[in-house]
């Protein structure tokens, strides 16, 4: 399950308790990690080159469906497919979701539940519910 970074956490604490208001991104862009990040989204590594980049998703209710339960927990209501690699990634351990397409702030990011080294032809992809971000 994925976490917030101190950035996101900052941001909405200053939104609801006086600070500036937080407006949500139109899109969010899903990234893979070859480390486990830190909570100030420092050390997200991603792949460089053989054709790897962060998936675009629209910020809407489809693509990210109401939370529930306990703890509170949203979950991507459609599959989030990468490009074919068209060399090696390396080993991915960890997904993160970005404001923006390169660069941007690390808003949330969580291990995978297999990690795994990606080769030439690869494809990697998240079902429907398989990203799970959780505030408690």
């Amino acid at each position: 399950m994925a976490g917030f970074t101190n950035y996101l956490e900052a941001a909405l604490l200053d939104h609801i308790l006086g600070g500036p208001s937080y407006e949500r991104p139109a899109s969010v862009y899903v990234a893979l990690s070859t480390t486990a990040p830190d909570d100030d989204g420092s050390g997200f590594t991603e792949p460089a080159g053989g054709g790897y980049a962060r998936v675009a998703v629209t910020n809407n209710a489809t693509n990210w469906p109401a939370a529930e339960g306990d703890p509170t927990t949203k979950s991507n209501g459609d599959v989030i497919a990468f490009p074919q690699a068209t060399d090696a990634w390396g080993t991915v351990t960890h997904f993160g979701i970005f404001d923006d397409t390169t660069g941007g702030n690390l808003l949330m990011s969580g291990p995978l539940d297999n990690p795994r080294e990606v080769l030439f032809g690869d494809l990697v992809s998240f079902l429907a519910g398989e990203i799970k971000v959780t505030l408690d």
